[in-house]
C-alpha cells in the first residue's frame, strides 16, 4: 500500500498554440517544449490535463521554477495539520468522518450485521459497483466538453455538438466537429472515447 505521504504523480499535460498541438508529457517536458516556441509567436498558448481536459496555467518563467506552485503552498499546511491529528485508522487507509442521519436510519444501520460502519462500507461499494458504467460514461462527456468548451466554443456546430455529445450520439458528434481543426478533433475524441457506451 502506498504511503499517505507520497506525493502524487504528475499529470500528463497537452499543449496547444491556437489550435495545433505543440507539446505533450508531464509539467517539465511540456514547460520546456513551451519555452522553446519562438518567442514571436503571438497564438494564444493553452495547456489542458489530458485525462480531464481541465485547463492548467503554467508559469513558463525561468525563475517560477523555484518557487513552489500556489497549490502546493496552499496544500502544505493542510498536510501539517492533518498529519498532527490522525483520526481513524491511518495505517489501514481508513479515515473518519461525519454522517448525518434520521433516528429512524441510525436505528437500522445499528441493527445490522457488523454495526454501521460495516453497513456503510458494504452499501457504498454495492452503489459504486451498480453504477460505474454510468459514472464513466458521464464523466468522459464532461471531460470532453470541459476541454471543447475552451477549444471550441467558437467554432460552428459546438453547440449542437455539446449536444450531441451528452446525448451520447457519436455518429452526429462526429459529423459536427469534421470541420474542426485536426488536432482539436484527435484530443476530444481521446476524451471522449468512454462517453459512448450506453447507460
Amino acid at each position: 500500500m502506498p504511503s499517505l505521504s507520497s506525493p502524487e504523480p504528475s499529470p500528463r499535460l497537452v499543449a496547444f498554440a491556437g489550435f495545433r498541438q505543440v507539446a505533450a508529457g508531464d509539467r517539465a517536458q511540456v514547460v520546456s517544449a513551451l519555452r522553446k516556441l519562438p518567442a514571436t509567436e503571438e497564438t494564444l498558448l493553452r495547456v489542458f490535463n489530458d485525462a480531464t481536459g481541465e485547463r492548467i496555467d503554467l508559469d513558463l518563467r525561468p525563475e517560477a521554477e523555484a518557487a513552489p506552485s500556489p497549490t502546493a503552498a496552499a496544500q502544505a499546511p493542510a498536510a501539517e495539520a492533518s498529519a498532527a491529528r490522525p483520526v481513524g485508522r491511518p495505517k489501514l487507509g481508513v479515515v473518519a468522518r461525519e454522517v448525518t442521519l434520521l433516528p429512524r436510519h441510525w436505528e437500522w444501520l445499528g441493527s445490522q450485521p457488523g454495526g454501521a460502519s460495516v453497513t456503510l462500507r458494504r452499501l457504498v461499494d454495492e452503489s459504486r459497483k451498480a453504477n460505474e458504467g454510468r459514472v464513466s460514461v458521464r464523466a468522459s462527456r464532461e471531460n470532453a466538453y470541459r476541454f471543447m468548451s475552451e477549444m471550441a466554443g467558437d467554432l460552428p456546430g459546438f453547440e449542437e455538438a455539446s449536444r450531441a455529445l451528452f446525448a451520447g450520439d457519436k455518429l452526429k458528434f462526429e459529423g459536427l466537429v469534421a470541420p474542426w481543426p485536426e488536432d482539436v478533433r484527435l484530443q476530444l475524441a481521446k476524451l471522449a472515447a468512454g462517453g459512448w457506451s450506453a447507460e
